[in-house]
């Protein structure tokens, strides 16, 4: 009866709850300290790692289902520090970066369910390589880039780098955590703007990304592309796999480009 009579109070989530923001601090201050102290091949290891480990890491502590993930960025960057070391100085390192989606795994998150939904894989595959064909076709014609003549191991090392690194933390923190976090709070247009834009600026801040103005142009486009894609893809299928696979589709056929 009392059930009957006091309404189910659920209670509100705060945008910033659950933001692991000591190890944030942490990360920030260990990869300052880099930029003072070490050289300028260390500094940009350390930077990756502290980039990556900490989108990663946040989206593992805005998702879990209990509240375990607070360190979760220091451990993202400590495996992706490793496996960038690896990756710059072993033969075949580069696939160290594989060790990362095993971390992932081993700390159940509650967004692997459904990783291996077939229909979702195969949806945001389709969008991925679509849009992957269009940025190759269109950079050949206007801008001059070819076919990628680099050894077979070299490309397999930027896949490894975006399976382990690029596309996983990007779309497990700005789609899964951000975009999902938003639209509990506000429409789908804005949850999708906001997701969009802060993926794009997050690609656009990159060192790794050539920064001329036709370069960074075009990258806004496809990259903005993306990411709505990506939002509505998670928003029909449920699934992060759907917009995994298209972020790797889409950067396996860019890994493929290279100027004249």
């Amino acid at each position: 009866m009392r059930a009957l009579e006091q309404p189910l109070v659920v209670p509100r989530v705060r945008f910033f709850d659950d933001t692991p923001v000591p190890a944030l601090l942490i990360l920030a201050v260990a990869w300052l300290a880099a930029v003072a102290a070490l050289p300028s091949a260390a500094a940009r290891i350390a930077g990756l790692a502290a980039g990556h480990g900490a989108l990663l890491g946040t989206a593992l502590a805005w998702t879990a289902v209990e509240r375990r993930d607070r360190w979760a960025p220091l451990e993202a960057a400590a495996w992706l520090g490793i496996a960038t070391v690896c990756a710059r100085t072993l033969p075949g390192g580069a696939l160290a970066y594989l060790v990362v989606p095993a971390w992932v795994a081993s700390r159940r998150p509650a967004w692997l369910h459904g990783v291996a939904d077939a229909r979702a894989i195969l949806s945001g595959a389709v969008f991925g390589l679509l849009l992957g064909l269009h940025l190759f076709v269109n950079a050949s014609l206007t801008l001059g880039y070819r076919m990628r003549p680099a050894p077979l191991d070299e490309l397999i090392g930027w896949w490894a780098y975006d399976v382990g690194a690029n596309v996983l933390a990007t779309e497990a923190f700005f789609r899964l955590a951000l975009f999902r976090r938003v639209h509990r709070r506000w429409s789908l247009p804005a949850a999708v703007a906001m997701s969009t834009a802060a993926s794009v600026a997050r690609y656009l801040v990159d060192p790794l990304l050539p920064h001329s103005l036709p370069i960074l142009a075009g990258a806004t486009f496809y990259l903005a592309l993306l990411g709505a894609g990506n939002c509505w893809l998670l928003a029909r299928t449920g699934s992060l796999a759907a917009p995994v696979s298209a972020g790797l589709l889409f950067f396996a056929a860019y890994r493929l480009l290279a100027p004249r």
